[in-house]
Formats: C-alpha cells, sequence, structure tokens
C-alpha cells in the first residue's frame, strides 16, 4: 500500500509542480520546437523511470536492438495493466504518442502532456471521430513520429495472451507505410492489477520483436497481417511467462 501511496505522490506531485515547466516549455517552443518536443519526451521518460523504481519493478528488456531509430514505427503491443505505458514510453529512442481512450482527454495536466507528446485520444464509439484519429496517427508517423497502440482496446483480464484486435489498428502502418514492431508485455498485471490497491515488487519483460514491414504488401500479405502480428505477440508472452515462472520456482 505504501508504494501504492508513493506513486500517487509522485503522479500528482509532477503534474502540479510540472506547470511552470510547461510555461518554459512553451516559451522553449517558440524559437525551437524540436528541442521542446525532445526536453517534453525527456522529462516525462525520466518521470516513469522514477515510478518504476518506486514501484520496485525489476525489468528485463530484450530485442531493444530490433527497434528503429532513425524511422519512426508502428508499436503493437499487448495491454494487461497501467504500468504498460511507463514500462514502454522510457524505451522509446524518439518522439512517440500513444493512442489513448477519449476519457483521458478530460484529465486536467495530464491531456496537456499527452498532447505535447503527440498522443491521440481515440473514441472507440464514434466511428467517424475513431476514423479522424486513425488518419492524424497516420499523418504524425509520415511527419517522423512514432505511434503506439494497444489493439486490445481494453486491459486484458483473461488467462488469454491477447484479445481480439480492434479492425484498423494496423492500418496506421499500412498506409504510412512504416514498419510494425511487435510489443510483448509480460507479467505487468502483477505490479496492481492483480491485488489492488497494492503494488508489488514485480519482475517484468518487454520483448521488441523484429520489425515488420508493411511496403509493397499484396492484398494476401495485407489480410495475413493481423495475424501475424497476434502470433508474434501470443508466443512471446507466452514464452516469457514460462521463463518467469521457472525463475519463481
Amino acid at each position: 500500500m505504501i508504494r501504492f501511496i508513493l506513486c500517487v505522490i509522485v503522479v500528482v506531485g509532477f503534474l502540479i509542480l510540472s506547470i511552470p515547466i510547461l510555461l518554459v516549455e512553451w516559451i522553449i517552443g517558440k524559437f525551437n520546437p524540436m528541442a521542446k518536443e525532445i526536453s517534453s519526451l525527456r522529462i516525462v521518460q525520466a518521470v516513469f523511470r522514477f515510478i518504476l523504481w518506486v514501484a520496485g519493478v525489476k525489468l528485463t528488456v530484450i530485442g531493444e536492438e530490433n527497434v528503429p531509430t532513425d524511422v519512426p514505427v508502428l508499436y503493437i503491443g499487448n495491454h494487461r495493466s497501467f504500468f504498460d505505458v511507463p514500462l514502454t514510453y522510457p524505451r522509446c529512442p524518439i518522439r512517440t504518442g500513444y493512442i489513448a481512450k477519449k476519457e483521458m482527454e478530460k484529465v486536467p495536466l495530464l491531456s496537456t502532456w499527452m498532447k505535447r507528446l503527440h498522443c491521440l485520444f481515440l473514441d472507440r464509439n464514434d466511428l467517424k471521430q475513431g476514423l479522424k484519429t486513425i488518419l492524424t496517427a497516420i499523418e504524425k508517423v509520415k511527419s517522423g513520429i512514432s505511434i503506439c497502440i494497444f489493439p486490445e482496446g481494453t486491459r486484458n483480464r483473461t488467462d488469454a495472451p491477447l484479445l481480439e484486435f480492434h479492425a484498423g489498428s494496423l492500418k496506421i502502418a499500412e498506409k504510412a507505410q512504416c514498419p510494425i514492431v511487435p510489443m510483448t508485455i509480460a507479467n505487468a498485471e502483477q505490479i496492481f492489477e492483480a491485488h489492488s490497491p497494492c503494488i508489488r515488487k514485480t519482475k517484468v519483460i518487454i520483448e521488441y520483436g523484429e520489425p515488420i514491414e508493411t511496403k509493397n504488401l499484396d492484398r494476401t500479405q495485407q489480410k495475413a497481417l493481423t495475424s501475424q502480428v497476434v502470433a508474434r505477440i501470443s508466443e512471446t508472452y507466452e514464452k516469457n511467462m514460462k521463463l518467469l515462472s521457472g525463475e519463481n520456482k
């Protein structure tokens, strides 16, 4: 329970104390927009690393060399925990926006930082607005910004490695002609969700798969793309959960 309280204090404290930082970043952006964006990225990455330290997370990262550092990508990840973003965002080598649920846009200061970091808010109950968000994500990738999406649309609370992917999630990569990087997070729910409201020391594995190219795919390859990504993440998840299970024996 102490770790939960400390994590809440860190998050709330950062959001409040970051008000002058947002002002400074705004001024910097007037003279050097790229410097502002990189600064915002590094600040939030540092805060997330600190939160993971407070939570007692022991993180193992596999395959980080598979993440391109010179071109934008579409990260496709499984989603089982509130901690999935703090776990993965510090690993992003370039500007990266996450696609979040629409409700998060209503949270003061948090939504301000998310917009600064190119995050997009998706309303899954409004097809027209959902399409608009996907089109915006495509334009961001074309402008050099990576996008991360959890295509299950909600946290997976089942024993299955993945829930069904929402239609169109991979269209961002197809239309922007960028690589897809499968991103598998194993055991993250044991940080918080498995014993809420407590946060416990937990071993977590993140594994990045080899990029999947989306350029010049024929129709058959396009249709098989989702099942290919699902298979990779599912296999990797089961492999790493077995690895963690073996370490705990």
